[in-house]
C-alpha cells in the first residue's frame, strides 16, 4: 500500500503540475478583475484604466477595473490578499501601501508577505494645491498665512495613510504649519471640495489634479518632488521654499502571493511593452507619470524601500491610526 500511495501521489503531482503549466500557458482564459481601492477619478483610477485598457487589447480578454475604497485603501488591499492566487485578481499598489504598514496598529495582513509584487507603472510627484479663495499664491505665503490661522486651515487628503495625507504631514512637520487634515474616500471627492472652498489645502498626486490646475479651476503652489516638474515647469518645488521636503508617489501592480511566477512574467512583459510605447509613455508624461520599468523582483525592491522610507516619516510625525 505504501508504494502505491507513493505512485498514486507522483502521478497526481505530474497531472495538477501540467495542468498548472498549461493554465499558466493560456492565461488569461477569462475576465481579469483589477481591484483599485480608491472611487473612481482618483490618480489610481485613471492610472488603471488606461493601463487596463492595453493589457485588455494585447492579451485577449477584459482586464476590469473594479473601485473597492475604505478604511484608507485597506479594504481594497484585504480583498485581493483574500482572492485565489490563479492570476485573475489584481490590485493597484499605490503609496498607501507602503505607509499603512507602520500607520496602522492592527492589519489583518502583512503586505509584504501576502502580495506578490508583479510589474511597477508610474512614479509621479505630488502637487500643493490650494482651493482659489485662498489668499496666498507662494508656499511661504501659505505658511504664514497657516501661523496667522492656527488651527483654521483645512488640510484635505484621499484617505488616512495616502501618499497625499503623508506628504501633508510631513509639510505640517518640516514648517511647524498647524492644519486640520480631513480625509476623504479617494482624490475624486477631496478635489470636489477643493474647488468648491470647504477646504483649503490638498497636496494631491498630479495626474488627477492636473486637469484642474491648468482649468484654473484650483491654484498650484509648488510640486513635492526633489525637482521640477517637466509637464508645469513654471511650478517650483517645496523643498525650494522648505529645505530637504521631498514626496513623490509610486504605482504598480501586485497579485495574491502563491500566484504563478509563469503567470506573473507574463503581466510583468507586458506592462513594460506599455511602457516603452511612445503613445503611451507620452500619455502617462502628460498626467506626470514618469514609467518605472522592470522585472516583478524590481518592483517589490520599490515596495520594500518606500515602506521604510515612510515608516520614518509615519514615526517623526506622530500620525496614527487604530
Amino acid at each position: 500500500m505504501t508504494r502505491f500511495t507513493r505512485f498514486a501521489a507522483m502521478v497526481l503531482f505530474t497531472v495538477f503540475a501540467g495542468i498548472g503549466a498549461a493554465s499558466a500557458a493560456d492565461y488569461p482564459v477569462r475576465s481579469v478583475k483589477w481591484i483599485v481601492p480608491y472611487p473612481p477619478g482618483g490618480t489610481t483610477d485613471v492610472l488603471a484604466r488606461i493601463i487596463a485598457q492595453w493589457l485588455s487589447e494585447k492579451m485577449g480578454q477584459q482586464f476590469v477595473v473594479e473601485n473597492k475604497p475604505g478604511a484608507g485603501n485597506n479594504i481594497g488591499t484585504e480583498a485581493v490578499v483574500s482572492a485565489p492566487p490563479d492570476g485573475y485578481t489584481m490590485l493597484l499598489v499605490n503609496p498607501a501601501n507602503g505607509i499603512n504598514a507602520s500607520l496602522y496598529k492592527k492589519l489583518p495582513f502583512n503586505f509584504i508577505r501576502d502580495i506578490a509584487p508583479v510589474a511597477g507603472l508610474v512614479r509621479t510627484p505630488n502637487v500643493m494645491e490650494i482651493t482659489n479663495s485662498l489668499p496666498v499664491k507662494t508656499v511661504a505665503e501659505f505658511i504664514a498665512y497657516c501661523k496667522a490661522n492656527p488651527g483654521k486651515v483645512n488640510m484635505a487628503s484621499s484617505g488616512s495613510g495616502t501618499s497625499v495625507h503623508l506628504s501633508g504631514e510631513l509639510f505640517k512637520h518640516m514648517t511647524g504649519c498647524n492644519m486640520l487634515h480631513v480625509p476623504y474616500k479617494g482624490a475624486g471627492p477631496a478635489l470636489t471640495d477643493l474647488i468648491a472652498g470647504q477646504v483649503h489645502v490638498l497636496f494631491d498626486n498630479l495626474p488627477s489634479s492636473a486637469a484642474f490646475i491648468k482649468g484654473g479651476r484650483i491654484r498650484a503652489l509648488a510640486v513635492t518632488s526633489a525637482k521640477r516638474e517637466p509637464s508645469m515647469p513654471e511650478l517650483p518645488t517645496v523643498g525650494d521654499t522648505v529645505p530637504g521636503y521631498e514626496a513623490t508617489a509610486w504605482f504598480g501592480i501586485g497579485m495574491p502571493k502563491g500566484t504563478p511566477r509563469e503567470i506573473i512574467d507574463k503581466v510583468n512583459a507586458e506592462v513594460n511593452r506599455a511602457l516603452a510605447d511612445p503613445k503611451m509613455r507620452e500619455r502617462l508624461a502628460e498626467l506626470g507619470g514618469a514609467p518605472i520599468p522592470g522585472t516583478a523582483d524590481d518592483f517589490g525592491k520599490v515596495i520594500a524601500a518606500e515602506t521604510e522610507k515612510w515608516a520614518k516619516v509615519v514615526a517623526s510625525s506622530g500620525a496614527t491610526v487604530d
